[in-house]
């Protein structure tokens, strides 16, 4: 698919929300993702999980919304019940810690980027690693799998963006995709596009099947880039930046189109999550051990979620229910589950 297939579908500000959510302009908006106007989140804390003894990098929610995975600095892996917070199991085997986890759409792998320089795949069910990718030449910071699970994307220190073969376990295509350390990847819902962005402020859109650069975005003060992502219908892209900003680009016309601010993040990479299943939030972590929740729309903070005792550094939103989960880093060490209760969340 070719460069104007994909860049060709100027939005304007005005109707990013309904947009958000379609796959096409004519389309009506899914019942499922009806706005509940005039209700404002309440997320209240459920669960309090502990089990790492380092600082937690990442937490991700399995797409079933059976699971929710968490990696840290320990080196380990665990898996807990998203919905009772139960601990399932810890996966070990990597020899230094770990920046992110991925999980496949079947929910049946999961993909760990390390300081150990690998990418492992790990079948979830029997918990230990069914392949360890080796290429990178330094620490391994981001992994996501495609749409279809049968590639991974992986970035890190050593300024490169990997394409690898998920059954074969092989390097497909080097991308040498920034002048600093990559520190986000994904893939769009179809997957025809990768984003990467990096510590050298620039957010690139990549073709995934050629690996040519399609477009460069960046904005007048250049803050380093900490984390990229596709909306969900991928027309947009949401990205922070250590300006303490967030900010959601229209990157078929290179305009920024909303801004998200009241947080603090001068220091780590930490990532902003859509949520959508109680009407369109975004959702992040903070250095004030805070957790913010913002109306897409009016840009406004509508909750703010209080009881970490460090820097939040990783966010997850629940991808059937209105559930967040949050970990904290040195002085914390625990995992949050917060579940809206301004909704039933029978079903």
């Amino acid at each position: 698919m070719d460069e104007s297939q994909h860049l060709s579908d100027p939005l304007t500000q005005n109707n990013v929300e309904d947009a958000l959510m379609k796959q096409e302009p004519l389309q009506k908006e899914p019942e499922t993702f009806a706005m509940e106007k005039g209700l404002k989140p309440n997320y209240q804390l459920h669960y309090t999980l502990s089990g790492h003894t380092m600082s937690i990098s990442a937490v991700k929610f399995s797409p079933n919304g059976k699971m929710l995975a968490s990696c840290a600095s320990d080196k380990l892996i665990k898996l807990w019940n998203a919905y009772t917070g139960e601990f399932l199991k810890t996966m070990s085997g990597h020899t230094e810690g770990l920046s992110d986890i991925a999980w496949s759409t079947d929910s049946e792998l999961i993909a760990s980027a390390s300081d150990d320089k690998t990418v492992r795949l790990w079948n979830v069910d029997a918990g230990t690693t069914s392949n360890t990718l080796i290429g990178h030449t330094n620490f391994v910071f981001c992994v996501n799998f495609n749409p279809s699970s049968n590639l991974l994307i992986s970035g890190g220190f050593d300024e490169t963006v990997r394409v690898w073969d998920v059954a074969k376990g092989k390097s497909l295509r080097t991308l040498p995709a920034h002048s600093d350390p990559v520190t986000a990847v994904s893939f769009n819902r179809d997957g025809t596009l990768i984003v990467s962005c990096s510590m050298d402020g620039l957010i690139r859109i990549w073709d995934a099947a050629s690996g040519q650069c399609l477009k460069t975005l960046v904005d007048d003060d250049n803050p380093i880039c900490g984390h990229v992502s596709f909306s969900p219908n991928s027309k947009f892209i949401l990205a922070s930046t250590q300006d303490s900003t967030i900010r959601l680009w229209n990157y078929h016309t290179s305009r920024c189109l909303k801004t998200y601010t009241g947080h603090l993040n001068r220091t780590y990479c930490i990532a902003a999550n859509f949520s959508v299943t109680n009407g369109l939030h975004i959702v992040s972590g903070s250095e004030d051990g805070k957790i913010y929740v913002w109306d897409l729309q009016s840009r406004k903070v509508v909750q703010v979620l209080e009881g970490h005792k460090d820097v939040v550094l990783a966010i997850a939103t629940h991808p059937k229910h209105n559930i967040i989960a949050s970990a904290s880093v040195e002085k914390d060490l625990t995992i949050r589950l917060w579940i809206d209760e301004s909704s039933d969340q029978a079903g």
